[in-house]
């Protein structure tokens, strides 16, 4: 039996990443051409793989979006940004979670690699780290304080990398994972 299943990606992009829309070469100090690296290019061709898929999805349920595609974090990026997209993030992202395995998979198609494209829609991703960012403090706090483990909500792969980024640069605290998907979550416990 083959397996046709794409691996999932639990990186996510760094806030202090700024994306940068590939172009295939830019302009080098002396005013000639310089050659963007043959990774870069090949990412930013996955994420027109991925903005292609996702225009035709758009233009199928008669949605209004612009699309980005970009190379960010060592990964392409596509960012839907536009009115009346909240339906394509659905309730705590599980949609949004789906489109982006959706055009990872049109990526696999194409070029035959498994991609770590990152999807965003309407800056859900943004938005849900700095809450993210703040449920990470809280446990933190809930851990020195008390001095015992905190078992937090399930999450997507996503959400506990962005928890694992906050609590593994606090002194003092760890975290790991546990359980299985659906039902993944973090545990914040003190540090050895």
């Amino acid at each position: 039996m083959t397996d046709t299943s794409i691996p999932s990606a639990d990186a996510s992009l760094d806030e202090e990443n700024v994306p940068t829309a590939a172009t295939g070469e830019g302009e080098a100090a002396d005013g000639g051409k310089e050659k963007k690296s043959a990774g870069e290019g090949e990412l930013f061709a996955q994420s027109e793989i991925a903005a292609d898929y996702i225009e035709g999805l758009l233009d199928i349920l008669d949605y209004d979006g612009d699309i980005d595609e970009l190379v960010s974090g060592g990964r392409p990026v596509v960012e839907v940004v536009g009115g009346r997209l909240q339906n394509l993030v659905g309730q705590r992202g599980a949609t949004l979670e789906a489109l982006q395995e959706l055009a990872r998979l049109a990526v696999f198609r194409q070029t035959g690699s498994p991609s770590r494209l990152l999807l965003d829609v309407g800056g859900y991703r943004a938005t849900r780290r700095k809450e993210l960012a703040a449920v990470a403090k809280n446990a933190v706090e809930k851990v020195k304080e008390h001095g015992e483990p905190v078992r937090l909500e399930p999450m997507s792969a996503f959400e506990r990398k962005c928890v694992h980024d906050v609590v593994n640069a606090m002194s003092g605290v760890e975290s790991e994972s546990e359980g299985v998907e659906p039902t993944r979550r973090i545990v914040v416990r003190p540090a050895d």
